[in-house]
């Protein structure tokens, strides 16, 4: 369980596609030395933590203060709080009082795999096509907060500071006041992210000495749609193959037979969240997210924390489907930017003669084009649908950090 697998894929092949910001100014060396302190998500302020979010451009709303207190909400049974903040040292080499910070970095501690993930939908989905670096499952690892349902992470800082955020996160790390893990296993990194480059150097400076080993290998995928600027949506279709076009055209028209076709966002999702959960697991059933278990209760308390915490005009949307005001699916999509990120959906299996699952997708891009959207991110997940519309992988990196046994 302790021999590496690394990918024979390059981590990251070339450059990052379509309008996704890398931004390269950092800075080196500290001017300044900084420490990284472990405090309470809880102490932390909503306003703190999000305006340091807004210093890095790569930065999604799955990192956002409302994303990370909803899973706290919902999983925190199965996790223990490992924030660290990071913030300038005083002469004697403490923490200067009343400093603001320059980073966060959104940590938990926690066995690799806990006897409750099963019931509370905590296990890590991995795509089937790619081997990661074993671990046993009784390791006690370090992971990024809300790995489980976020599909990006990264450091909360601004460009110029992620080294020095790295580099004091390792240092905690490294020392005698973090939890005794046996790995640290940070997912979801984006390819292209310079946050990874800042940790992997930092971990990379202390791996002899500490007798660490280090990897960094491919996650996953997150297929993406670039949309070209200014298309409507027969542009769209043109760029794509001729099967795929001819199959989408086809289904659609069958679909516009039945009655006018329509994507409506919610007013009111909070309310409208049982109605999209039962959609869910009438698509899913012992797959789905909602089941009337211990994990579907956690699921529900999730979504419903998020839509209380975003409110109905935040940058998390639920949408529902409907031919011939018959509603046939629902969809809910996150808004980052010029990114419409397609985060999860429920079809009706009993409306398949009106192919749900392409007219939802159709209806998805006609309203990014509409609403000027560059990019269509189907987030984790290799699904041969989604290169049915044109998307292109984007790798997500795994960065593994072992102890040496012995």
């Amino acid at each position: 369980m302790t021999t590496p697998t690394l990918s024979a894929e390059p981590v990251c092949p070339g450059a990052v596609s379509g309008s996704l910001r890398i931004p390269t100014a950092r800075t080196q060396s500290p001017e300044r030395p900084f420490v990284a302190v472990q405090q309470s998500f809880d102490s932390i302020p909503a306003a703190t933590w999000d305006a340091l979010v807004a210093r890095n451009p790569l930065a999604t709303p799955f990192s956002s203060w409302a994303f990370q207190r909803a899973w706290w909400d919902a999983y925190g049974a199965n996790a223990h709080d490992e924030t660290l903040v990071v913030v300038p040292v005083d002469a004697a080499g403490d923490p200067l009082p009343g400093a603001d910070p320059i980073g966060i970095v959104p940590l938990m501690h926690r066995h690799e795999v806990e006897t409750s993930d099963e019931a509370g939908h905590t296990r890590m989905r991995l795509s089937a096509d790619i081997e990661l670096t074993p671990v046993p499952g009784s390791a006690t690892a370090i992971f990024f907060g809300a790995s489980y349902h976020a599909d990006y992470a990264t450091l909360l800082t601004a460009p110029g500071d992620l080294d020095a955020v790295a580099d004091a996160a390792v240092g905690y790390l490294a020392g005698s006041e973090a939890p005794a893990w046996d790995v640290v296993d940070l997912r979801r990194l984006r390819c292209g992210d310079p946050a990874a480059e800042a940790l992997a150097a930092a971990f990379g400076r202390r791996e002899a000495g500490a007798g660490w080993t280090l990897n960094l290998e491919r996650e996953d995928v997150c297929p993406v749609v670039t949309l070209p600027v200014g298309a409507d949506f027969e542009d769209f279709l043109a760029s794509l193959g001729k099967k795929e076009r001819h199959e989408i055209r086809r289904k659609l028209r069958r679909a516009e037979s039945a009655g006018p076709i329509s994507l409506t966002r919610s007013a009111d999702p909070l309310a409208d969240l049982p109605a999209f959960a039962a959609l869910h697991q009438k698509r899913w059933g012992a797959e789905g997210l909602f089941p009337e278990t211990a994990g579907g209760a956690m699921s529900r308390r999730f979504f419903g924390r998020l839509f209380e915490l975003l409110g109905p005009d935040g940058p998390l949307v639920l949408s529902f489907l409907a031919v011939g005001g018959r509603t046939i699916g629902a969809g809910i999509h996150l808004v980052d930017g010029a990114s419409l990120l397609f985060y999860n959906a429920g079809m009706d299996p009993d409306a398949r003669d009106l192919s749900p699952g392409v007219v939802m997708v159709a209806s998805y891009v006609q309203a990014a084009l509409a609403g000027g959207f560059r990019r269509m991110d189907f987030l984790r997940g290799d699904e041969a649908y989604k290169y049915e519309w044109g998307a292109r992988d984007e790798p997500i990196q795994r960065l593994l950090v072992r102890r040496s046994v012995g």
